[in-house]
């Protein structure tokens, strides 16, 4: 996976992400958005646009927000 959205993303759940996403590889639900670790291409342009600084590559991902690089790749495999 080379992109993540962590928690802040619960709380604002803007779409601009999604919108500059060349490869489509970021849906959401109610919740929040989530990134397909095998649809991304490591291309970067959906970090830079969040407006609340969710979104890391996933060696960046902050501790206390390790568990959302699973839980952004199980939304998907459901």
């Amino acid at each position: 996976m080379a992109y993540v959205i962590t928690s802040p993303c619960k709380t604002e759940k803007a779409a601009d992400c999604v919108d500059v996403c060349p490869v489509d590889a970021i849906h959401g639900d109610d919740v929040m958005f989530y990134i397909d670790p095998d649809t991304c291409i490591d291309c970067g342009a959906c970090e830079p646009v969040c407006p609340v600084e969710a979104i890391y590559e996933e060696e960046f991902v902050p501790d206390d927000e390790k568990q959302f690089t699973e839980i952004n790749a199980k939304f998907f495999a459901d």
